[in-house]
């Protein structure tokens, strides 16, 4: 799903999708439209944690010359990521059973991600891809510095649909 480069990583099977919005592009704001989704991952799955976290470092590295800008300082990795991009759902969105015992992130692409079943045949039917479901999400990280707000961001790029939820 996700090529070999250190920004990017692949969730594992139990990866909830949430606010997903797959099957057309939603604009917030004043923004662009983008299809989006909110991904929750358990606590317990560390192998995904351990490759977001691989990656988003190596996103913070490649990045350093973005997240300077004009300044002459960069924020330390622990600075950029203390807000984002992933969140501890236990204390962001207490009181919502989805987001116990898990993190969560958000990742959006102005392009439509590709969407596979389990099997890797494209998903034709748009009933298919609802919030609720759990898939594999291929994901990519990157460093943004834009209107003074810094940080890293989440790309989603491609959702491999393991079982309705």
């Amino acid at each position: 799903m996700s090529k070999k480069h250190p920004t990017k990583c692949t969730t594992g099977a139990r990866t909830r999708c949430s606010y997903l919005n797959i099957n057309a592009p939603k604009a917030y704001g004043d923004g662009k439209p983008k299809f989006s989704a909110s991904l929750i991952i358990p606590k317990d799955d560390v192998a995904t944690l351990t490759k977001i976290d691989a990656a988003m470092r190596a996103a913070y590295e490649d990045g350093v010359s973005i997240l300077k800008g004009k300044g002459r300082t960069v924020p330390t990795y622990e600075e950029i990521i203390k807000d984002g991009p992933l969140h501890d759902g236990d204390k962001k969105k207490d009181g919502d059973p989805a987001y116990q015992n898990a993190f969560y992130l958000n990742a959006k692409n102005e392009r439509r991600p590709g969407v596979v079943d389990s099997n890797k045949n494209e998903i034709l039917d748009s009933s298919e891809l609802y919030s609720g479901i759990y898939a594999k999400a291929a994901i990519g990280f990157y460093c943004y510095n834009k209107n003074g707000n810094r940080g890293i961001g989440v790309s989603l790029d491609y959702l491999m649909k393991m079982a309705d939820g």
